[in-house]
């Protein structure tokens, strides 16, 4: 379908849009807004500014106007050009002053035949001096002024009758003169300001920026992890925390493509591992028919492990991924499982390690028996790998042992050995994959799985501190749904 006209013009103005927001950069923003903070530092001193000057010029007049009146004064019969000239000399038409009672006109030249407002400088607010300030640069009126302020030698005050003209004019070129020295303040101090930020904040921002855009292209890649600088302050820091961040995340992503190629690998051998199972399966059932006694004791087992695998196979999911099942919870005895988890390491009264089992009689548990036992398997098969690691083989120092007891509403079991126990580097993700395992070729799922069962039991495993060797401690709670119908049950009766 052809495009129309406005979406056209709005695709091209949406483009040229971001073609100018790329443009126009931090440094660019930084540079405007530093000028234009500069310039209005400069108005909001030029307004004082012209008020006062405004101010010192008129009374700059009045002494002048005072001065040249006293030296004619103290001539006698002084001519009218001369008086004229005076007068043209320090722009004013006419100077009187007053003393006491009397008024006395020292000089007059031209009178007005109006003024147009008077300007007392001996009562001024510097609201009133800036209002009048910019009337005077606004206004194009050839106005006429008298202009009041203290006389000296005892006069009560001196004034002279002027044109506002000239006022106007050498306010018009203080003003030039304040924007011509604010444009070069301005510049020289945006520039110096611009470097400094530049340096300080800009240049390590986009030194920051560039590496995240290459580190996403590559986050596996451990040389597009950004090397942090000697600063101490917040950039500094950031740098720092992102180069912590960009590791681990790197890590992350090392790790699930481990996981991946895992699932993957597990996802191409589980239908045939499963068939094969099966086949196992079928011909354990012809053992069962055999007289022997040793057969008759081992096949039952031999059938629950062979069910155990397949029921695991059948829940393997695409791409190797492992969906754990909900757990089928009931009340089941505890002896029972840890003995066969006993039986499926091997652990005869004759072997180097020793078994101890310390669970309290008629122990129940609310739990999934199946997963309890492959968490239990997966503890104590870590801990006979610890203690066969050992050189000499000691039955009377190598121990595992289990406890099993009830706290209330809890069942808290105990796995614990003798061995050298976890390292400090290893405990930090110990129930992360891949992390926790201590021993060569191991492949360090063994706690996540459990970890993940028991938590599956709304329950808790944890490394018990200061002990000999390794203790973890698995606690499983009792489903609230079941303390409810044991209650209802013990109403009934």
């Amino acid at each position: 379908m052809d495009k129309t006209t406005d979406q056209i013009e709005t695709e091209n103005g949406a483009g040229l849009k971001q073609r100018l927001a790329g443009r126009f950069g931090l440094s660019d923003k930084l540079l405007v807004l530093t000028i234009l903070f500069v310039m209005i530092s400069e108005v909001l001193i030029y307004v004082p500014s012209i008020a006062n000057y405004r101010l010192n010029w008129l009374s700059d007049k009045l002494s002048d106007a005072y001065t040249a009146a006293l030296v004619l004064e103290a001539t006698p019969e002084v001519p009218e050009y001369l008086t004229r000239q005076v007068l043209d000399s320090i722009g004013a038409r006419a100077v009187a002053m007053k003393m006491g009672q009397q008024r006395r006109l020292l000089m007059v030249g031209d009178m007005p035949p109006a003024v147009n407002h008077d300007i007392d400088l001996r009562q001024v607010s510097w609201y009133r001096a800036i209002v009048n300030a910019f009337a005077v640069l606004l206004s194009n009126d050839d106005e006429v002024i008298r202009v009041l302020g203290n006389a000296p030698r005892g006069g009560e005050f001196v004034e002279i009758i002027m044109d506002e003209k000239p006022l106007r004019a050498a306010m018009l070129q203080f003003s030039s003169n304040i924007l011509l020295l604010s444009l070069i303040i301005s510049a020289i101090t945006a520039a110096l300001v611009y470097l400094a930020l530049h340096y300080l904040f800009v240049r390590p921002l986009h030194r920051i920026t560039a590496n995240m855009t290459r580190f996403r292209d590559e986050p596996e890649n451990p040389a597009r992890v950004i090397v942090a600088s000697a600063r101490q302050d917040e950039i500094g820091t950031a740098e720092r925390e992102l180069g912590d961040m960009q590791r681990e995340l790197g890590a992350l992503l090392q790790q699930k493509t481990r996981l991946a190629a895992l699932g993957l690998a597990v996802s191409k051998i589980n239908h045939d591992l499963r068939n094969l199972l099966t086949s196992a399966q079928l011909f354990s059932d012809r053992l069962i028919s055999s007289q022997d006694q040793q057969v008759q004791r081992f096949a039952p087992k031999l059938m629950r492990a062979l069910e155990r695998a397949i029921s695991f196979c059948e829940s393997t999911l695409s791409y190797g991924r492992a969906q754990e099942p909900p757990p089928d919870r009931r009340e089941i005895a505890l002896e029972p499982v840890v003995q066969e988890v006993r039986e499926s390491l091997e652990l005869a009264p004759d072997t180097p390690i020793r078994w101890i089992s310390a669970v309290e009689r008629g122990l129940m548990v609310d739990a999934d028996p199946d997963q309890l036992f492959r968490v239990l398997l997966n503890l104590t098969r870590n801990a006979v790998q610890a203690l066969e690691s050992r050189d000499a083989r000691d039955p009377g120092r190598d121990q595992i042992r289990i406890t099993g007891r009830r706290e209330g509403a809890v069942v808290e079991i105990e796995v614990a050995d003798t061995g050298p126990g976890i390292p400090e580097t290893a405990r930090t993700h110990l129930f992360e994959p891949f992390k926790s395992s201590t021993r060569t070729g191991g492949s360090g799922l063994g706690l996540v799985i459990a970890a993940e069962l028991v938590r599956a039991h709304d329950g808790d495993i944890r490394l018990v501190e200061g002990t000999i060797g390794a203790t973890f401690r698995v606690t499983i709670p009792d489903r609230a749904v079941e303390l409810k119908a044991r209650r209802s049950e013990r109403q009934r009766a």
